[in-house]
């Protein structure tokens, strides 16, 4: 091959290089548009939650947004004027805008906005933080989208597929891990005095965003063994796509509901 053909090949194998780079940058500029666009969306959807007696007045208040996406904390705080939005997540790294975000929304709100890489479970982190903060309790707890990744029981993969087998050694990707109501919703108490959950219900579909057992949509089976448990125990509230007290009485609406439904919004407080 002479010097021509190499030269051209390189300048080929250059001009490639260059392409997927901006392929790739195309895509994350989109997933960062999706992201902005989604989150406005499901703020429509969500923010009926916010409501005491009918009336939304956030002014003092104070939320904690667990597996944030950067941005309903901006929205919120553009909107609503609360004190203070701490989101955590485990990887914040999927948001390029966070560190910009996080810096340029004091030029828009006076209302306080952080982040962190945290995981719910990683107690010594998260105390540090609330220290950090100087905050005891959030008046709100948001768990948008989230609620499914906090699966922590034993593996049931073997009840929606036969022919799962599970090893300790294995990455445990196609495991599916039991949701522990109980032990969640204490935990989410332990932060704040109401719990906001806004999730989708597609049993059907993959979660592209499951991590070992952790995660993988609900079932409505999974849906009426929560909402059993929490309005034996708590005050639970649906906000869409219907709005109306949940007890036992009615939990023959929320199976008939799902099953015309992909999304669901609803929040939980102490019984007083």
């Amino acid at each position: 091959m002479g010097r021509k053909e190499d030269t051209d090949l390189c300048e080929n194998n250059n001009l490639i290089e260059r392409l997927l780079d901006c392929e790739k940058e195309l895509a994350n500029r989109k997933y960062d548009l999706d992201t902005w666009t989604y989150s406005l969306e499901e703020l429509s959807e969500i923010e009926d939650a916010f409501a005491t007696n009918g009336l939304i007045n956030l002014d003092s208040k104070t939320f904690l947004d667990i597996g944030t996406d950067c941005v309903k904390p901006l929205y919120i705080a553009l909107k609503f004027k609360p004190d203070k939005i701490i989101g955590i997540s485990e990887d914040l790294s999927v948001y390029s805008f966070e560190s910009d975000l996080k810096q340029k929304s004091k030029l828009f709100t006076k209302t306080q906005i952080g982040f962190y890489n945290c995981s719910l479970f990683n107690n010594v982190t998260l105390d540090k933080i609330l220290k950090e903060e100087e905050i005891r309790e959030f008046d709100f707890v948001l768990v948008s989208k989230t609620l499914h990744h906090l699966r922590t029981g034993k593996c049931i993969a073997e009840e929606r597929d036969k022919k799962h087998t599970h090893e300790k050694d294995e990455t445990e990707e196609c495991c599916l891990y039991e949701f522990e109501e109980k032990i969640i919703f204490e935990r989410l108490f332990e932060l704040g005095k109401r719990v906001i959950v806004y999730e989708w219900f597609a049993p059907n579909e993959e979660d592209a965003d499951k991590v070992r057992g952790r995660g993988g949509h609900f079932t409505i089976k999974e849906w009426l063994k929560i909402f059993k448990y929490l309005s034996e125990n708590y005050k639970v509230r649906l906000v869409n796509p219907q709005q109306f007290s949940i007890n036992n009485k009615n939990l023959s609406m929320i199976n008939s509901m799902l099953r015309q439904v992909d999304c669901i919004c609803f929040y939980v407080e102490k019984l007083t």
